[in-house]
């Protein structure tokens, strides 16, 4: 399955989190498994907050990028469209984001980021996603995403 951030428009694909075209970010991909979106990351040992743990910033930016992804999976599924048939892109913002950090995240295995709609409703996806390491559940997250403004998108 090809991750959505493949299908965003070049002008709209430098976020530090999920662009491809950023040279220097996570690339984080996003996919649907079934009725829920996956995202799966293994940090650098460089993305330390203590000796033996992932610092806090990386894994919001997981939950903020693996969420606004959902988003934009969600509205080609609710639109009846593939991202690979053209057309129109679904690309997302976020305009809220709440963390929850469960418990210490180990640096070094993989993070897996898994995705449950909660609501559509017009240009807004509520996406809840939670960060496991190996099964247990260390962050949970729930995100706001908006359909981006036109005034963002670079004219062609």
């Amino acid at each position: 399955m090809i991750p959505i951030q493949n299908f965003y428009p070049d002008d709209l694909a430098w976020c530090y989190g999920c662009g491809r075209k950023n040279e220097h970010g996570h690339h984080f991909q996003t996919v649907w498994e079934g009725d829920e979106t996956v995202t799966r990351y293994t940090p650098k040992p460089y993305h330390i907050a203590i000796p033996g743990y992932v610092y806090g910033g990386l894994l919001a930016s997981l939950v903020d990028c693996h969420s606004t992804g959902s988003a934009a999976l969600a509205a080609y599924r609710a639109a009846g469209r593939d991202p690979a048939d053209g057309g129109p892109p679904f690309r997302f913002v976020t305009a809220s984001l709440h963390v929850d950090y469960l418990k210490p995240t180990p640096l070094g295995p993989e993070l897996v980021a898994r995705g449950r709609i909660k609501e559509i409703k017009g240009r807004k996806v509520v996406v809840e996603t939670t960060v496991s390491v190996n099964g247990e559940v260390c962050v949970r997250g729930e995100v706001v995403a908006v359909q981006m403004p036109e005034h963002m998108v670079p004219s062609p």
